[in-house]
């Protein structure tokens, strides 16, 4: 098996210090890692719940499981294959009412990125994939050749933010009447061609990386999963519960905000967003935009 799977795994877990700070895990408690990816995370919850604890852990890639299994031998760590916007019904075929915590990591893991058959990075060759459940719905190679113009066009600008979308979604559409867009290579390619290079030399983003980002959210239906789960977590934690969601672009940023922004329902920890400290970003250049949000569910009675 090619992948992370094959070694050892490389995502290092952004913010842990946090996560564990805003968290507050327990001995004896009952916590969710509703993405649990490689694990990295699930190793510091786990570490703090003790013999009588329990860490609920799910993720809907298969291949992630696998790697996180083999990390969280001999934790108190029960694995789940879904998604987390499917939290309330996992805790029910559980036989569990309630739980003391829930964290859930919006972001790609580094091995996904890293793992050139998944299709999620421009920086390898690689099919345009991008499914975080490889086993179900369609890659962003259907969803490229079946959608108009104009949908694409609102994709790449709804999801990726990107001011030259009806130009991208252009040339994607002549493009694809000659040779299907089927790799990563040839996608980045494309966006590089239809997108003004700065008159500064000041370095900027990949032009691809906003694209890729909205084929991603828009290929796994990422922004309803999340806001599944903000409207499930309310019917999921106990009273006095903690929440700790970490985000990685402004779109999911807004969501959980607005969300936690219900005072009778919320206690917020964090009036703006955590960020990654200097250190962790230059040990870790992915932390850089992680952006984490807590609170405290306490229901006004």
């Amino acid at each position: 098996m090619n992948g992370p799977a094959a070694g050892q795994p490389r995502h290092v877990p952004v913010l842990p210090a946090e996560v564990l700070h805003y968290l507050s895990p327990a001995p004896g408690q009952l916590v969710v890692d509703a993405t649990v990816g490689v694990g990295g995370h699930s190793l510091l919850l786990a570490s703090h719940l003790g013999p009588e604890g329990r860490l609920l852990a799910l993720d809907q890639d298969s291949a992630m499981l696998a790697v996180a299994r083999s990390r969280l031998q001999g934790l108190p760590v029960q694995l789940v294959p879904s998604n987390f916007d499917q939290l309330r019904q996992v805790l029910d075929e559980q036989g569990i009412d309630r739980v003391d915590a829930v964290l859930a990591y919006l972001g790609v893991c580094s091995d996904q990125l890293n793992e050139a058959g998944r299709g999620f990075s421009f920086q390898q060759a690689g099919p345009l994939d991008m499914r975080m459940d490889p086993e179900s719905g369609e890659p962003a190679s259907a969803l490229l050749k079946r959608l108009s113009e104009r949908d694409l066009a609102d994709v790449i600008y709804r999801f990726g933010e990107e001011r030259f979308s009806r130009r991208i979604a252009r040339k994607i559409v002549e493009t694809r009447r000659e040779t299907p867009l089927a790799t990563t290579e040839q996608l980045a390619e494309l966006v590089r061609r239809c997108v003004p290079r700065p008159k500064s030399y000041r370095p900027t983003i990949d032009p691809a990386t906003r694209v890729f980002q909205a084929l991603r959210i828009a290929v796994n239906d990422e922004l309803s999963a999340l806001e599944g789960l903000l409207a499930a977590l309310p019917r999921c934690l106990k009273p006095g519960g903690r929440a700790v969601l970490i985000s990685f672009h402004s779109l999911e940023d807004r969501r959980v905000k607005q969300a936690f922004a219900d005072r009778e329902r919320w206690q917020v920890l964090t009036k703006k967003p955590v960020v990654a400290a200097e250190e962790e970003v230059r040990d870790n250049p992915r932390s850089r935009s992680a952006k984490l949000r807590a609170a405290i569910y306490r229901p006004v009675v």
